[in-house]
């Protein structure tokens, strides 16, 4: 796995004061709008991501490129030890990259989940285990999760991507109080509607496991339902907007909740029982 930087000389990176951010699935979507509210914010920032070519105006901008596959324990140790050596360390880790497995769960495979977690929790916690130790040593650091609403709700056909979003949130709640004495603060981030590649690829995705078969009529009320949705999805600019808000706040909040219908949808899953919420969703994809 190579590592893809800008052409800066050692001296560069050594003398930089500015605060350093490794933001991963920097090449689409909230990862990319991240990157560039961080550079205008005057951070030295890292994105990484596996698909190179489409971080190339990110680092014409200033950002210095990483190709990264959160599934190769190697890579991310590379990645790491690079920046510890330019720039002394990560000061805030955004964890954002990520992507969703849908079908029923009777016909994705084990693989195809396995591999869901393998980039939504276990790629991510690699990751945050090899930095944590530089933060600590800081005594300071942001840890910045990229979550969902679907890690507080539900639908039909995505339970692998609700398991491994449901997984970040209480591996998140757990790191926070383990991190909380070396002055490390863990974040979460549940955007709701966005507009982004994530849409296009469960559609796909889905599409291929339920075109005929005995779930045909509900993939397709799911994929309606999906459109109607993306149709007024927010910008990932807000949800950059969000990061970058939880990254300069003194004291941030655990959690930060944004985007279209995120902050309804995770209300009404507070305040209605199982039974209810069930027949909302029921309701939503007929």
């Amino acid at each position: 796995m190579f590592l893809f930087v800008q052409s800066f000389t050692r001296k560069d990176y050594v003398m930089s004061s500015s605060p350093v951010a490794l933001v991963t699935g920097a090449s689409s979507g909230i990862g990319k709008a991240t990157t560039r509210r961080l550079l205008a914010e005057g951070y030295t920032v890292y994105a990484a991501a596996r698909r190179v070519e489409q971080m190339r105006e990110l680092e014409r901008t200033g950002a210095i490129v990483l190709a990264l596959d959160l599934t190769q324990d190697q890579a991310l140790s590379l990645a790491v030890e690079r920046i510890q050596r330019d720039h002394g360390g990560v000061d805030v880790l955004i964890n954002n990259a990520g992507y969703g497995v849908y079908g029923p769960v009777e016909s994705v495979t084990i693989d195809d989940a396995r591999r869901q977690f393998e980039v939504n929790i276990f790629g991510l916690a690699r990751l945050t285990q090899l930095i944590l130790p530089g933060m600590r040593a800081k005594g300071a650091g942001k840890i910045i999760n990229v979550s969902s609403m679907g890690g507080k709700v539900y639908m039909p056909l995505g339970a692998w991507y609700h398991a491994t979003k449901h997984a970040l949130e209480g591996w998140s709640d757990c790191l926070r109080l383990e991190l909380a004495p070396f002055g490390i603060d863990v974040v979460i981030v549940e955007p709701g509607g966005v507009k982004t590649e994530f849409a296009d690829a469960v559609s796909e995705g889905l599409r291929a496991r339920t075109a005929t078969g005995p779930y045909a009529s509900l993939a397709n009320a799911v994929l309606d339902s999906t459109a109607k949705a993306y149709a007024k999805a927010s910008p990932p600019e807000l949800i950059g907007h969000t990061i970058v808000k939880a990254v300069r706040a003194k004291r941030p909040r655990t959690r930060y909740v944004a985007g279209y219908m995120a902050r309804p949808a995770v209300l009404v899953r507070r305040l209605v029982s199982d039974r209810m919420f069930d027949k909302l969703i029921t309701t939503m994809t007929r």
